[in-house]
């Protein structure tokens, strides 16, 4: 097996890199290096109740 010509290796550096740059140039302006804002949790919901009519009544213990 043949390794690939050091040209096309070359091309895919380049490439490479060129997409990086590209991607970086694209997403530039939510580099402001501040991090985003503390998460804030929401509050608990209230527990539901089952309706009476599913609600399995208790054995009592012997």
């Amino acid at each position: 097996m043949r390794l690939p010509s050091p040209d096309l290796l070359r091309n895919f550096a380049f490439g490479f890199a060129l997409g990086a740059l590209m991607v970086a140039g694209l997403n530039a302006h939510g580099f402001t290096g501040d991090l985003s804002s503390a998460a804030h949790a929401e509050p608990a919901a209230e527990r539901l109740q089952p309706a009476s009519e599913f609600v399995i009544p208790a054995e009592k213990s012997r």
